[in-house]
């Protein structure tokens, strides 16, 4: 049986956005909910609540992008579509990339790209060459349990202090 093709959320970012963090694609949770980081297990906004100093996960969603988005910081993913079943990334096949390029091309203020675990990591091919500082940070995915929260908090905490 042939995996369904899937397409990505938007991107979620400001003219002054500073830090654009990349997924590889959402999961089902997240597609459904057309939420970024919508699994409940995800890391992500406890994460973000403790690296911008305020509650994200107790807020609405789209307070949440807008806490964000005030503090700098984008969002969007290296995939724009895929066939994938399931959430695994590593499922995913036949993967279309966003237009990188064409959004840098709207953020002048960007400084750097940070790209949320191994799978969106695999993209540094194309923002390594975009001129901008790419850090590869581990996955806020509850796949990704080898990882302490301290530590992946300590590992985002360098792109933060280095972007924003």
């Amino acid at each position: 049986m042939a995996e369904p093709r899937l397409t990505g959320l938007g991107p979620v970012v400001a003219p002054h956005t500073r830090l654009l963090i990349l997924g590889s694609f959402p999961g089902v949770a997240s597609l459904q909910a057309q939420q970024y980081y919508g699994h409940p297990r995800n890391q992500f906004w406890p994460l973000m609540s403790a690296l911008l100093g305020q509650d994200l996960v107790g807020l609405p969603y789209e307070q949440r992008l807008a806490a964000l988005l005030t503090a700098g910081v984008g969002l969007w993913d290296v995939y724009a579509a895929c066939e994938r079943q399931g959430s695994l990334d590593a499922d995913i096949k036949a993967a279309e990339f966003n237009d990188l390029p064409g959004l840098l091309a709207q953020l002048p203020q960007l400084k750097g790209i940070a790209h949320n675990g191994a799978e969106s990591a695999r993209g540094r091919r194309f923002t390594e060459g975009l001129g901008l500082p790419v850090f590869k940070l581990p996955s806020t995915s509850p796949a990704n349990a080898s990882w302490s929260f301290e530590r992946k908090r300590a590992a985002w905490e360098m792109a933060f202090k280095a972007c924003l």
